[in-house]
């Protein structure tokens, strides 16, 4: 039996990013394990340049995530003024950068998923003593425990977006703790939107679920895919693969 971490995702667009080369910053469509372990650093108040708090709660949560509604997808097309790179020159806001004579334009491409709405269950990795530990004491709380992160997704120190800073929330997460579940599925089953919160929303007969390996999911896993999603140090934008797992179910009535 196991306890499990549950809450909604939904905002008029969202942004999961996949690997960028160039001016392509694509999106998958479900979140990644960095957004959500980015996502629970900002709610518990985690900065950025914390590296061994952020690895901390990465070792120590494990997620599964069911898209309720796919979504459609946005590629939103981009031009920005960037000054020439120098030698030696640190440029460490956006007002230094146009300060500079003589900018250049760069062009990108940005996708992003509207109106996509994801459920999310998270559960601790067996045996993750020390980062639980780590966190703990960062929080000046006696125990981290699944609780302590119900109870700062409701109130968080930072505020939370969906994987960019322009895809705000449009919902509540509506956290919620369930206790003694055999597998991840039936946590998953006792727990969904309202039938009001996602009207004229469009969605389909089938959702998908991904999880990662140590969660019990209680599904038959459809296949397997590669994603460069685990976050070594946000400070350098490092990350390590990870296998997901599939399956895809369909909605009763």
């Amino acid at each position: 039996m196991a306890d499990f971490l549950m809450f909604q995702l939904y905002g008029p667009m969202a942004a999961w990013g996949d690997i960028a080369v160039g001016e392509y910053r694509p999106s998958f469509a479900h979140p990644s394990k960095s957004a959500i372990i980015g996502l629970l650093a900002a709610a518990i108040g985690i900065s950025r340049d914390e590296d061994e708090h952020q690895r901390a709660l990465s070792d120590a949560c494990l997620f599964a995530v069911r898209v309720d509604v796919m979504g459609t997808l946005l590629r939103d097309y981009h031009t920005a003024q960037v000054p020439s790179e120098k030698k030696g020159v640190t440029r460490y806001t956006r007002y230094s950068e146009l300060a500079v004579e003589g900018l250049n334009t760069i062009l990108s491409s940005r996708d992003y998923r509207c109106d996509a709405a994801y459920t999310v269950a998270i559960s601790f990795r067996d045996r993750c003593e020390d980062s639980l530990r780590i966190l703990a004491e960062r929080l000046n709380v006696q125990e981290f425990t699944l609780s302590v992160l119900a109870e700062k997704l409701s109130k968080p120190v930072f505020i939370l977006y969906l994987g960019r800073k322009s895809c705000p929330l449009a919902l509540p997460l509506k956290p919620e703790l369930i206790k003694d579940k055999k597998n991840c599925k039936e946590a998953l089953e006792s727990f969904s939107f309202s039938a009001d919160e996602l009207t004229g929303i469009v969605q389909s007969a089938q959702v998908g679920i991904y999880w990662e390996d140590g969660i019990e999911s209680g599904y038959e896993r459809e296949h397997v895919i590669t994603r460069r999603d685990v976050s070594l140090s946000r400070k350098r934008w490092q990350f390590a693969e990870r296998q997901e797992n599939y399956a895809g179910i369909r909605k009763e009535g």
